[in-house]
């Protein structure tokens, strides 16, 4: 499962971009989604690379973030109570295993009223820099497992 995060504004950006970054669920700087790892989002990231930082969410980072950041329909919190009455799903742990093992995906969860985005805070410390790659000391690219720092840093 990949974490995508955008930390660049859509100002001066190519309309192909854009229609992208909106496919995504990406309207807004440091928001974030978790998507399956497959061809059609590898492709996608690759067209807005310049733009988001991505890599592989681990299910405890997920976890934190459903717990954390996991809102409903008109920005209510997500809460076991919820997930227990309205879903399938006991406990927000429960939840973020049948998302990391790909039972369930976030599109889906629109269905139990729950945001498939989620609206992180900026990075404590602050980011190393939006405007170079992850190879060239900045935050824009591919961390792999680093990823979760990033987030973890945002929650």
């Amino acid at each position: 499962m990949q974490a995508i995060v955008k930390l660049r504004g859509k100002v001066s950006v190519r309309p192909e971009i854009k229609y992208t970054l909106n496919l995504l669920r990406l309207h807004r700087v440091n928001h974030c989604v978790a998507v399956d790892d497959n061809v059609y989002y590898k492709g996608m990231i690759q067209k807005v690379k310049d733009y988001v930082a991505w890599g592989e969410i681990s299910e405890d980072m997920l976890e934190v973030l459903l717990e954390g950041r996991g809102r409903l329909e008109g920005g209510k919190r997500l809460t076991e109570e919820y997930l227990k009455e309205n879903t399938p799903f006991s406990t927000i742990k429960e939840l973020a295993h049948a998302l990391y093992e790909g039972k369930v995906n976030m599109k889906d969860l629109k269905e139990y009223q729950i945001k498939p985005v989620f609206r992180l805070h900026p990075p404590r410390k602050g980011h190393k820099g939006i405007k170079r790659s992850v190879k060239q000391g900045g935050e824009l690219g591919y961390h792999g497992d680093k990823i979760n720092e990033l987030l973890y840093k945002m929650r």
